[in-house]
């Protein structure tokens, strides 16, 4: 399940009606232990330390990992999105937000796991192929 943020609801209103362009920005996906809120507060939830950065997805359908194109108005990650090696432990990760800089930037999307997983030093959290879905609806 996946929310769109405030932000990109609004860059979206502007485009389609007030003809404001908008690029499409480069997408990291981020780790957190709590949830983001659509106005990304929350952010102190984001994983931080122990060798976390967030993972750059392309939007341009030939560098892996990219995403797939839709179906239905939701779309995929076309192959794993693996994170770095955890050297320190990141706690229980629950939720994931999507940015469009690899730290600070804007929330485009964020919204919770279907299962918690406790990422311990030397884990590696990955979203295996088709498992990160985003949802326009």
């Amino acid at each position: 399940m996946s929310d769109m943020s405030n932000y990109l609801e609004g860059k979206l209103s502007d485009l389609l009606f007030q003809g404001t362009a908008y690029t499409a920005p480069d997408t990291y996906v981020a780790l957190a232990t709590g949830s983001f809120a659509e106005d990304n507060s929350g952010t102190a939830n984001e994983v931080s330390g122990g060798s976390y950065a967030r993972e750059l997805v392309e939007n341009d359908l030939s560098t892996s990992p990219y995403w797939d194109s839709h179906v239905d108005g939701v779309t995929d990650n076309n192959s794993d999105i693996t994170f770095t090696t955890a050297s320190a432990n990141w706690g229980t990760v629950s939720h994931m937000g999507i940015y469009d800089a690899s730290s600070v930037g804007n929330l485009l999307f964020h919204g919770s796991l279907t299962g918690s997983k406790t990422v311990d030093t030397n884990d590696t959290f990955k979203f295996a192929t088709g498992d990160l879905d985003i949802t326009l609806a």
